[in-house]
């Protein structure tokens, strides 16, 4: 069975709550690209992502997503003129070995992680998805099977711009049964701390974990980190500036929270180093920048440094979070996944069925391939497509 053609689809999709709600005054987000400070990436107003189809001779459709949260038709680009005329008269039903025939095309020339990786991923699921509905079989059960039918979640973000609010949503979430929750802080050590005791004494059952956003320097970071395992926090996301490996090694040396990272990072060769150093002790790669094929080749990795992965999960949609949730349930050592709630409420507008969601865990999607029917019309309407 031959890969008959493969289609891109830039969506951007509005949403009345914006990706991590309003600016730090309270201010909505305007439109189009910006930074929000403190952080420094750029975020958009709209939910953006990249979706393919890959479609078999018989008509079979696998769908993929790429995380491309700002300028998604870079990635449709790459899909369109490198990945899809390689692609075409390729064995339908061999993920992996597709996967290795795409990766190799631009490798020597230093492109095997931005933007050509998310292109990769979002192909890779594709193929997957594909795969798993020809052979009649979950993706999951391609892997090698499930280990878990329920998946851990944490609650990520409390979109809201004052200590008290954000205290009164984690209470919330925790009388709705969630377990845990994840702050997207790096305002500063004092105010990140006083945050922290916001949402703890609102909310004492929660474990707290804190993401930094790459916002500090060593010192703060250290500062940050003493003052969360004084706090009994979880674990320390992305403290530091994304590169600095080193940096990481020196700030888990000195501290008694788990650091974690991984979103940044697109394949196997990248998380072996990382890994080799003890920069970090939870894994967070993200399905939707690796794909199903190198996510489990970096668990792997992961289980064999006694590492625990705990899969990124942002703005991606329901195809992507599908992807994330059966590559979670087939990782030897899953910590927990992340539950961002606005983006899977915007993300199951691209699917007939919704997955099912609750606050403390994602059951696995049942039915062949990712589990999900992606109501292509709705998708076509998105992106602007007859």
């Amino acid at each position: 069975m031959q890969i008959a053609s493969v289609e891109t689809f830039v969506l951007k999709v509005f949403h009345d709550e914006a990706y991590l709600g309003d600016l730090p005054d309270g201010s909505e987000v305007p439109a189009g690209y910006q930074v929000r400070a403190p952080w420094r990436s750029l975020y958009s107003r709209r939910f953006e992502t990249l979706l393919v189809k890959v479609v078999a001779e018989d008509g079979t459709a696998g769908w993929g997503e790429a995380l491309a949260p700002v300028a998604p038709e870079v990635p449709a680009a790459v899909v369109d003129l490198l990945l899809a005329p390689v692609l075409r008269g390729r064995d339908a039903r061999a993920p992996r070995p597709n996967w290795v025939a795409l990766r190799d095309l631009m490798r020597e020339r230093g492109h095997l992680v931005g933007h050509q990786a998310d292109a990769l991923a979002a192909v890779d699921i594709a193929l997957w998805d594909l795969a798993g509905r020809l052979r009649g079989e979950s993706v999951a059960t391609l892997l090698g099977g499930a280990f878990r039918g329920r998946l851990p979640t944490y609650v990520s973000g409390l979109p809201r711009t004052t200590d008290a609010e954000r205290g009164a949503l984690a209470a919330d979430w925790a009388a709705r049964g969630a377990r845990g929750v994840k702050l997207h802080l790096g305002h500063g050590v004092d105010a990140d701390l006083a945050t922290v005791d916001a949402v703890r004494a609102a909310a004492p059952a929660l474990r707290v974990a804190v993401d930094a956003h790459w916002a500090y320097g060593p010192a703060e970071a250290r500062r940050l980190a003493v003052g969360l395992a004084e706090r009994g926090c979880w674990f320390l996301e992305a403290p530091l500036a994304p590169e600095d490996e080193e940096g990481h090694v020196r700030l888990g040396a000195r501290s008694a929270l788990p650091l974690a990272v991984g979103e940044t990072l697109r394949n196997r060769w990248e998380f072996a180093r990382w890994l080799r150093s003890g920069a970090l002790e939870i894994a967070q790669p993200d399905v939707a920048r690796t794909g199903v094929t190198e996510a489990m080749a970096i668990a792997e990795l992961c289980a064999g440094a006694h590492v625990p992965v705990a899969p990124h999960h942002s703005v991606g949609l329901g195809v992507a979070l599908a992807a994330g949730l059966h590559v979670g349930a087939a990782v030897e050592d899953l910590l927990v996944f992340e539950y961002q709630p606005t983006s899977t409420e915007v993300g199951q507008r691209v699917l007939r069925t919704p997955l099912e969601v609750r606050p403390d865990h994602f059951p696995l999607p049942a039915g062949p391939g990712l589990g999900v029917d992606v109501d292509e019309q709705v998708v076509r309407d998105l992106a602007g497509k007859d």
